[in-house]
């Protein structure tokens, strides 16, 4: 880990300095795929990450027309399962489809994760309606739009198809989602195809029905069996809102399998690689125009609202408490899965804005430092990441006076990696106090510092109107 100081992210003149300082230790912040920081999580990969685990969604019967479909595309979808080398246990599930007459399967990474990152410890298995079962070989990933490409030692019949031109989709259509859910055996969901969603960082396409867990990779066709999407995610806090994967990734990753001498024998650089492109995309995404400042007290804070990121406020005005406190936090709403314990290539800004009504400046002063003190930064027994590397300075310049501390950790397993995390605190008024952080997950070292920096910059420049 390189060691670094906070006056390399600013113009800005230090004051004093003091040693070498990690705020906190403990677990960082995890999310799932799709889920904005520091929130309940929103929506979940539709694979199993424990075959054992209850859903209580049920499968509503097929109709007529989806019960025709499923008898034509029933010999061409698998299930896809990660086993244990030692073993053989079964460790996760998902689903697949096979494309036309060939031996290619499609599904998404996060099926495949574990034995694409461990292939040690984990190995592939499909198993079709009929029972066959065989090994599988992993040709090709694309952890950004959450697609993989396995070939098996079987053949499709040729229902599921790619071609050169995908079908158009209309709002309202009739979709049919099929796969495994829950590992209780095959199964055909019908719901509404309702546009795409733009707060993903990539694509996503909108399925009104039912994803049940297990059913991650499986296809999402037409009525007359056109495939629309993959099936990838669920939200968990509403009913039937589901996403696909556009079909349009699944084609592109086949046409790059086609164009392959022979499979990779390192998925793990490939992922990481696939992550720096996301990161320098997300971060020239994020600094393309100044970060708005918004009022929050007397203060003016900056934020990011785009498609990509949203912000929420709240406010703690409590009658019998000597304090308030108002929290303004703007999270991306979509994260990369890596593995089922990493969610990265995200960007998250907080602000909380706290205020005396009745506690004198010793005491207020105490309130402010001890939720200074309560930030975590990550534990140094993680598997993941490094322990954090953390530096504290006092800013004083622009019109806000600061307390700073920048705490960076590296990846383990992805070099060029890092996450950032800047706490700042203000230090110009008795019973007043801001705190801002900003979060820049699975950047690379000059990226993270770039934000960091467009972040100071504002919040010291913005200051006080």
């Amino acid at each position: 880990m390189k060691f670094f100081d906070i006056a390399l992210l600013s113009t800005l003149t230090w004051a004093s300095a003091s040693a070498l300082a990690a705020p906190g230790a403990g677990a960082g912040i995890g999310v799932g795929v799709g889920v904005a920081q520091a929130a309940a999580p929103l929506t979940a990969p539709a694979a199993s990450r424990n075959a054992a685990k209850p859903d209580s969604t049920a499968l509503p019967p097929p109709s007529s027309a989806a019960q025709k479909l499923y008898a034509s595309a029933k010999n061409d979808i698998l299930q896809v399962r990660s086993l244990l080398r030692s073993g053989r246990t079964q460790a996760s599930v998902g689903s697949g489809f096979l494309i036309g007459t060939g031996d290619l399967v499609v599904t998404n990474y996060h099926v495949v994760s574990q034995f694409a990152l461990d292939p040690d410890t984990y190995v592939g298995e499909w198993v079709d309606t009929s029972g066959q079962r065989g090994n599988v070989e992993l040709l090709a990933v694309d952890v950004l739009h959450d697609l993989a490409v396995l070939r098996v030692n079987r053949n499709g019949t040729g229902f599921f198809k790619l071609p050169e031109h995908l079908a158009a989709l209309n709002q309202g259509q009739y979709l049919y989602s099929l796969g495994n859910p829950l590992d209780l055996g095959f199964a055909i969901s019908e719901g509404a195809y309702n546009g795409v969603i733009a707060r993903s960082f990539y694509d996503q396409l909108m399925f009104t029905g039912p994803i049940n867990a297990g059913m991650s990779g499986g296809p999402s066709v037409t009525a007359d069996g056109a495939v629309a999407g993959v099936n990838v995610s669920k939200r968990l806090d509403g009913e039937l809102v589901s996403f696909l994967v556009p079909a349009r990734y699944a084609q592109a990753l086949l046409k790059q399998v086609a164009q392959q001498q022979q499979a990779p024998k390192d998925f793990t650089a490939i992922v990481a690689a696939q992550l720096l492109a996301h990161q320098r995309a997300m971060v020239d995404s994020l600094l393309a125009t100044p970060l708005t400042l918004k009022n929050m007290g007397p203060y003016r804070v900056p934020v990011r609202e785009s498609e990509q990121m949203r912000c929420w406020g709240r406010s703690t005005v409590k009658a019998d408490k000597p304090f308030t406190v108002d929290n303004a936090n703007c999270a991306m709403e979509s994260a990369i899965f890596v593995s089922g314990s990493l969610q990265t290539g995200q960007v998250s800004i907080r602000h909380q804005y706290l205020r005396s009504t009745g506690l004198g400046p010793l005491r207020f002063s105490q309130l402010a430092s001890d939720s200074f003190k309560n930030e975590r930064f990550g534990s140094t027994r993680d598997s993941r990441l490094s322990g954090p590397s953390c530096t504290e300075q006092f800013v004083k310049n622009g019109t806000l006076p600061m307390r700073a501390v920048l705490c960076v950790r590296a990846y383990r397993k992805f070099d060029g990696l890092y996450d950032f995390a800047l706490l700042t605190s203000s230090t110009d008024q008795p019973q007043m106090n801001l705190q801002s952080r900003l979060d820049a997950r699975g950047v690379s070292y000059d990226n993270g510092l770039r934000v960091t920096r467009a972040f100071l910059e504002a919040l010291a420049n913005g200051g006080r109107p």
